[in-house]
């Protein structure tokens, strides 16, 4: 959705809210904790499987295929959402789930245990507050969300370019400024999604599409949320 639109329905927060809102906004937190569910579960059971870890990792070819389905079907069902029916979205985006539990399982390989729950905790705990935030305040975050977009441009770029110069305090700056992007990102999701759930005024199709999209937003963020927080915490362990 144009951003000048969200713009427009922030100014018309005064508007009657459909009674499909709650619902929607339910299916949103539902989606999004059963995909860290069948992610985290993926994660878990590929990592204690040797032969699976052998599999993913002895090949560059396999890992940078897993990473380019996992960007292909993000930006498919993305652009493809109003063409694709509710099944086959959800059923792409449980695939995507996988998938990038697949990948995840090296953190296992990386951290302890311990470490992996403890910045899972904590993530969780800043996720929620921030989610809390962007759908409580009155405050208009469109503007704090272009910048944040640029900057999440930027910290993809400088990620790119610390692949080459292997700075591991260069590694840690970008690890601080992920976790900032991604807490800004989240609350202005957050809001984003309850004003374009709150234009719904039935819980057809197309409203749930709109819902499994934001789920998956947020899906993004908690993810990325996490492993910057792992990065920082991890460190030296």
């Amino acid at each position: 959705m144009e951003v000048q639109e969200l713009e427009r329905m922030i100014r018309e927060k005064e508007s009657v809210v459909s009674l499909a809102f709650p619902s929607l906004m339910r299916k949103v937190y539902v989606w999004m904790s059963l995909a860290l569910v069948i992610t985290g579960v993926t994660a878990y059971g590929v990592a204690h499987s040797p032969s699976l870890m052998m599999a993913i990792y002895s090949s560059k070819a396999i890992v940078w295929g897993l990473i380019i389905a996992q960007l292909a079907l993000v930006f498919g069902v993305t652009r493809a959402i109003d063409r694709l029916s509710l099944t086959s979205a959800t059923l792409l985006f449980t695939l995507y789930s996988v998938l990038n539990g697949a990948m995840l399982s090296a953190i296992f390989a990386v951290y302890s245990t311990t470490i992996i729950t403890q910045v899972f905790l904590i993530t969780a705990g800043t996720f929620a507050a921030m989610a809390a935030v962007g759908y409580f305040t009155k405050r208009d975050l469109s503007s704090m969300g272009r910048i944040l977009f640029m900057a999440l441009i930027g910290l993809i770029i400088a990620t790119l370019v610390n692949l080459f110069l292997h700075s591991s305090g260069f590694d840690m700056i970008l690890s601080y400024a992920g976790v900032a992007i991604f807490i800004g990102l989240t609350a202005w999701d957050s809001q984003k999604i309850k004003l374009m759930l709150a234009q719904c005024d039935n819980i057809d199709e197309q409203a749930q599409k709109i819902a499994l999209m934001g789920a998956l937003s947020l899906y993004l963020d908690f993810i990325n949320l996490f492993l910057y927080l792992l990065r920082i915490f991890g460190r030296d362990r």
